[in-house]
């Protein structure tokens, strides 16, 4: 088969790999466009991964669709719940500096832009948190949970060539997108776990444009946690 003819075939993959390096980049960089762009690359990959009998993964795209919605809203209004629990304090003393060192620097035409950018950066945005231990555990629990049950079904009731691997992958992901979706930072602990074993699964299964592209996610999520543990020492 020429390049050309191996190019054409392949089409779709590819273009869903392109469009999933831009995804992460996004997602690095914080970059709420992330979420329209994973929608994209879901419904991509929900035709790979039914042409290639990954029936878990197919189910997992289809996923990422409707967390893609909700951590789009997430990361634009979310930040409200985030910061119910420290606004009373804000109000009354960290704002309150910050308003007043403004009036001491003779900078009064600027108070009102200042407070109202405070309120919104805080109340408003959704800020990276570290992971809770009680939140931890109710997601370990859940993850065994969504394996035995996934596991158990694409083994006697699908003609999948790999349940095991294909469920602990899926698994793995449902959990680390739904922290993506909260902006917790140790969701890049488990990309790189996830990313690993997915390039074992599709280098087995022949999907070598996937490959790469789970190759470049891995690496990336190295870049990821760096990037994300800069902006939790800032704040």
């Amino acid at each position: 088969m020429t390049i050309s003819g191996w190019f054409s075939n392949n089409f779709i993959e590819i273009f869903g790999a392109v469009t999933g390096i831009l995804y992460v980049i996004l997602e690095i960089r914080q970059n709420i466009w992330l979420w329209p762009v994973g929608i994209v690359t879901s419904g991509i990959y929900i035709w790979v991964f039914f042409t290639g009998k990954l029936y878990a993964d197919m189910s997992l795209q289809g996923y990422y669709l409707v967390i893609s919605v909700l951590g789009w809203y997430w990361w634009v209004k979310g930040g409200r719940r985030q910061a119910a629990g420290r606004r009373h304090e804000e109000e009354s003393g960290g704002e309150g500096e910050r308003v007043k060192e403004l009036s001491d620097k003779g900078i009064e035409g600027r108070r009102d832009e200042e407070t109202k950018g405070l309120r919104d950066e805080r109340t408003e945005r959704l800020v990276v948190t570290r992971l809770k231990f009680r939140t931890g555990i109710i997601l370990a629990i859940v993850f065994i949970l969504v394996f035995t049950a996934m596991w158990l079904v694409l083994d006697r009731l699908t003609d999948s060539p790999v349940p095991g691997w294909d469920s602990f992958i899926t698994s793995l992901s449902i959990i680390a997108t739904w922290m993506l979706a909260r902006k917790i930072y140790e969701h890049w602990f488990l990309w790189i776990v996830v990313n690993a074993a997915s390039v074992i699964l599709f280098l087995t299964r022949g999907f070598y444009p996937t490959v790469l592209l789970y190759i470049v996610y891995c690496s990336m999520s190295f870049v990821g946690l760096k990037a994300w543990k800069r902006t939790i020492q800032e704040r």
